[in-house]
């Protein structure tokens, strides 16, 4: 059984750190703990593939920048043959506090504009998002340079811990699925 888990972020050093980048940042800390390297070269993406236990997940970070992520999405569950339910897009969420982790099977883009492309692309709301909290700790009208944004020293020494949390549901995901994992991990 194929999984393909897709983090969101843009590609470039400048977006590295960056709080939009947690999709990126989370499937790299995956791929390390998994002995595994992303291939650059692939065609939409940075692709990596992990197995768990007897399922096969391919890692993507999509090379289309955010604004354009359902190509590169579209794309690899074509090539790849993954039904849509077994697509998990990891993602930040302003609207939720740093560090809170959302499963959800479904749902609206919520103004982000990577999922409002995957949305678009594959004409459905009806795929997996793990929502990474980043908070909204910004003035009015610095969402941009918000999310595009360093996280803080504090949020920095936060992070591990969140992301390893992050690793530990999108294997349950593959695993037990996604309403046992929703059960077990958002009422934490």
């Amino acid at each position: 059984m194929k999984y393909l888990i897709t983090g969101l972020g843009n590609i470039g050093r400048e977006y590295e750190k960056t709080r939009h980048n947690i999709g990126f940042i989370t499937l790299d800390t995956f791929a390390k703990v998994s002995n595994v390297v992303f291939d650059v070269n692939k065609r939409y993406g940075a692709i990596a593939e992990v197995k768990v236990k007897n399922k096969h997940l391919v890692l993507l970070k999509p090379s289309t920048y955010m604004n354009a992520s359902g190509d590169a999405v579209r794309y690899w569950l074509q090539k790849e043959k993954i039904p849509i339910e077994n697509l998990l897009v990891v993602v930040d969420d302003l609207a939720l506090p740093f560090g809170s982790l959302r499963l959800k099977p479904q749902g609206s883009d919520a103004g982000h504009n990577g999922l409002k492309h995957i949305q678009y692309i594959l004409n459905t709301q009806n795929y997996n998002r793990l929502r990474f909290g980043i908070g909204n700790d910004f003035p009015t009208g610095r969402q941009i340079d918000y999310v595009l944004g360093n996280f803080t020293e504090e949020e920095e020494k936060l992070l591990p811990e969140r992301i390893d949390k992050a690793v530990e549901i999108i294997k349950s995901f593959a695993l037990a699925g996604v309403e046992i994992t929703m059960n077990q991990f958002n009422k934490k």
